[in-house]
């Protein structure tokens, strides 16, 4: 039986106005960590006591000293924030959170600033900077769409590129629209709505919508790229789950000079019927040893939505 031994480690962070951001309104970042890590974490003043077995009690000055470091470089730490720590550095205690969190993507409509918030988000993001084709692959909540709809929205702005083109398979059972009522754009718009939410979200619905318009923004389902060359463009493949063979093929092969590509999808989701083959898993497969492409897998542990979501995903899992 392994014996945990216990310990008391006193911290000061000597910049009282750094310390109470760290320690957030009524202590409430040292309680998040406290009943997170089931370890005594106290603040006396400029002081934080933690009374606990030495390995977390490690974990928690590693958490508070970096976050500290974030704070000293002018990045302010809010709650959601301690969450992110606690996982990335639980999962990886030399991790560099300065790194990770300082690494702004995008200042959207609202000045709020896109950073990734975990390693594989900031594993995603290098990729789409380094790489022309890039697959982001997991569940639901992991950042996948969103970081690459700040990374196109920032690419159009440096005027690295001159267009952004986002797509979906209009309906996840092979885009059959007919049965739905209206003309072609009631039809596909409920498919099309969570990208047209991101991108109000990084740009405001006023900017987005005039430039829409002007055809610098082309949201259309993924039938619409048959038969196009995709040429200086960031080109984002959303939902790539519930292409078909055939349509994952006739995509990646649009892709034109002076463009990039991301595709995310989640393979535990997919819509299709039994009989067609998810072109991003046979993707998956088949291309992973292309140099110019990469493939980045995120899991249940980068999610970053409401923390039930986790606990959702991981419901499911062990149900299956």
């Amino acid at each position: 039986m392994k014996i945990i031994k216990e310990t008391v480690i006193k911290l000061n962070f000597s910049n009282a106005d750094l310390a109470r951001d760290l320690f957030g309104e009524h202590n409430k970042n040292l309680i998040i960590i406290s009943d997170y890590l089931k370890i005594e974490v106290q603040a006396r003043g400029t002081d934080v006591i933690i009374k606990g077995d030495s390995i977390t009690a490690e974990l928690v000055k590693n958490i508070l000293n970096q976050l500290y470091t974030l704070l000293k470089n002018s990045y302010p730490v809010y709650p959601p924030d301690i969450d992110y720590a606690i996982k990335i550095l639980s999962q990886d205690n030399k991790a560099d959170l300065k790194s990770i969190f300082l690494d702004t993507v995008y200042i959207t409509s609202k000045k709020k600033a896109v950073t990734p918030k975990s390693k594989s988000q900031k594993q995603y993001i290098d990729a789409i900077r380094n790489y022309d084709i890039v697959f982001g692959i997991g569940p639901a909540g992991t950042g996948k769409t969103y970081l690459a709809m700040a990374m196109a929205v920032s690419a159009l702005k440096k005027e690295s590129v001159g267009k952004i083109i986002l797509a979906r398979p209009a309906v996840e059972a092979g885009e059959s629209l007919g049965f739905l009522p209206g003309d072609l754009a009631d039809k596909i718009d409920p498919y099309l709505r969570p990208l047209y939410d991101a991108l109000y979200d990084m740009m405001g619905l006023e900017k987005a919508s005039n430039l829409i318009q002007q055809g610098v923004i082309e949201v259309a389902p993924l039938a619409f790229m048959r038969g196009r060359t995709l040429s200086n463009a960031f080109i984002i493949l959303d939902e790539a789950q519930n292409t078909t063979s055939e349509q994952m093929k006739m995509f990646l092969t649009r892709i034109g000079f002076n463009s990039r590509a991301v595709i995310t999808g989640d393979i535990t989701q997919i819509d299709l019927p039994a009989i067609k083959e998810s072109g991003l898993i046979e993707a998956k497969n088949i291309l992973c040893d292309i140099s110019g492409i990469k493939m980045i897998f995120f899991s249940k542990k980068d999610v970053i939505r409401h923390k039930l979501v986790k606990q959702i995903i991981e419901a499911y899992e062990t149900k299956q």
